[in-house]
């Protein structure tokens, strides 16, 4: 019987956009999830390249499913917070949606964070060498938000950039649109403008990129005030936003985060007593937080800034209160998944036998891979090999302009093939998250245990192959820490929470080859291959008898 305290006790939403569908969450004082609903969102692609969504549908999917989790409790929510993805959303003085299309589409105003249209103006940005660079890896992504507003003054200047007044990050366009305050959250505008606390905006980099224009008005269209995420914004909900999400006028808002940010936060700071992690006795800075869904990203703080080549940051309080944090990522791990594998020919197979069955299509593919062999799973894969940039190279080689490639293939196309490419490109996104967790701990991080969250969390071949790939020879321990353990950020209705994956990594990791690496050998090491006795890489091309090596494990492509 529930008592009447217990009838009474307050509630809080949080809202998490993604790439293609919105996410709400009722959560207890306790942390625990009580109701959680979703809806797909509108994506649409005009152009090779080009990604762009609408801020309207955004926000009335957003409404829908704060309806859904809080029907009858409406009165008992006492605060509601936002995380999205960094996309780039344009209004204009009255607020209303303007076009990012070249086609003039005025309800697509929205600049999805996947869109790469502006590859030309970032590989300009990081030419001019300008210091706020140095924030950044050395190189301007086409992810973020400077070269996508250069984009646009150089493409739309005569129409929508005259029209544009309100630049937003899509985290802060919910803040504003639940709020009425035009207050910036630090996570979105130090990870994605170049924004630095306590300084704040250095002037002299808009005007070397030529958006000198974005000064103007104490920088009214890029945001003149911010606040640190979760702290208050405004007066809480405005009648009007209140009366959109069906709760209070007046109920508190927090500031909003990036969506891999709010889950980097959730789980870096899980509760691991008593499940025999190397973090359990050590700081946060100890562990590095994958977020992995459409694309990964992977979040570590520290004590103190560290520059680590290829990575984003080192920003201060974006993620965690006076610490620093470093953001690597992969920029299709999901997408790419799905793209090999509903594009094979042998995929119609492979969905039939799914909704006969009424199994998820990759359970069957794991379940497949496991009847080809009870045993030395990596080892399929020993003839086939991805190189998994099909949409550039976000970290740490830093290079949007490569392409992936697959070697390997037969002129079979049955679904043993499929299950093999499939596993093979799983272990090429592993791979990448090796390469990523070196460089970081070659600039100074002391990673020993890696959590990860989000959909693919939840494969466990995807979790398998990155403990296969991180840990050492010895064997690496997975954990799955019990939902109470957990921030109440991460916990979802209905599904399992995050695998923590202990790396139990020696002072430095095996040796890996430069091609596998991706450093720079003649062909830019796409084409994988081991020069190292041991290595836990996938074997190449073979080379010509007497060539880079002494050895039956000599392959191309290969630098030590």
């Amino acid at each position: 019987m529930t008592s009447p305290r217990a009838a009474r006790d307050p509630f809080y939403v949080g809202v998490d956009v993604g790439t293609a569908s919105v996410r709400a969450a009722l959560v207890t004082r306790a942390g625990r999830v009580e109701r959680a609903a979703e809806e797909p969102i509108h994506i649409w692609e005009p152009r090779p390249g080009h990604y762009e969504q609408s801020s309207e549908d955004i926000w009335t999917k957003c409404c829908s499913t704060v309806k859904k989790v809080t029907e009858g409790v409406e009165d008992r929510v006492r605060g509601i917070g936002f995380d999205a993805t960094c996309s780039l959303v344009v209004l204009d003085q009255n607020f209303q949606p303007v076009a990012v299309s070249l086609d003039g589409a005025v309800e697509r105003n929205v600049i999805m964070w996947m869109d790469h249209r502006a590859t030309v103006q970032a590989s300009r940005i990081t030419a001019g060498g300008h210091a706020v660079m140095t924030r950044l890896g050395g190189v301007m992504s086409p992810e973020m938000q400077p070269p996508k507003l250069l984009w646009l003054k150089e493409n739309l200047g005569g129409s929508s950039w005259k029209r544009a007044a309100h630049f937003f990050d899509l985290p802060d366009f919910l803040s504003w649109k639940a709020t009425g305050s035009l207050v910036r959250s630090l996570c979105t505008l130090v990870c994605k403008w170049t924004y630095s606390p306590p300084e704040g905006w250095d002037d002299s980099f808009w005007t070397s990129i030529g958006l000198e224009d974005l000064l103007e008005s104490k920088h009214s269209r890029i945001g003149e005030s911010t606040c640190p995420p979760g702290s208050p914004v405004g007066a809480g909900l405005t009648p009007g936003a209140a009366a959109d999400l069906g709760l209070v006028p007046g109920t508190a808002v927090g500031t909003s985060l990036i969506d891999a940010h709010a889950g980097g936060l959730g789980v870096i700071g899980a509760d691991v007593s008593g499940h025999r992690l190397p973090c359990e006795n050590q700081p946060i800075t100890s562990r590095l937080a994958l977020i992995c869904g459409t694309s990964s990203c992977h979040m570590a703080v520290s004590q103190k800034p560290l520059f680590v080549p290829g990575v984003w940051g080192p920003y201060l309080s974006a993620m965690v209160p006076g610490l620093w944090l470093n953001e690597g990522g992969q920029s299709a791990t999901g997408k790419l998944i799905d793209h090999v594998v509903f594009g094979h020919a042998a995929f119609s197979q492979l969905k039939q036998q799914a909704e006969k069955s009424g199994e998820h299509v990759y359970s069957i593919l794991n379940r497949h891979l496991e009847e080809l062999t009870p045993q030395h799973l990596d080892l399929l894969g020993a003839d086939l090999h991805v190189w998994p940039d099909f949409h550039g190279n976000r970290s740490p080689l830093a290079d949007q302009s490569l392409r992936g490639m697959v070697v390997g293939l037969s002129l079979s196309q049955t679904l043993d093939d499929l299950a093999l490419l499939y596993l093979a490109t799983v272990q090429a996104i592993a791979l990448g998250t090796r390469h990523i967790v070196e460089v970081m701990r070659e600039a100074g991080h002391d990673i020993t245990t890696l959590f990860l969250c989000g959909g693919l969390s939840k494969n466990p071949l995807f979790v398998q192959m990155h403990a296969n790939t991180t840990g050492t020879y010895g064997g690496t321990e997975l954990h799955q820490l019990p939902r109470s353990d957990l921030p109440c950020s991460w916990a979802e209705t209905g599904t399992p929470p995050p695998l923590s994956l202990s790396l139990s990594l020696s002072p430095s990791l095996p040796p890996v080859c430069r091609s596998t690496r991706g450093a720079a050998c003649g062909d830019r090491g796409r084409v994988g291959g081991c020069c190292y006795t041991g290595c836990l890489c996938l074997k190449g091309l073979q080379l010509p008898s007497g060539s880079h090596g002494d050895d039956d494990q000599s392959w191309s492509g290969c630098s030590p």
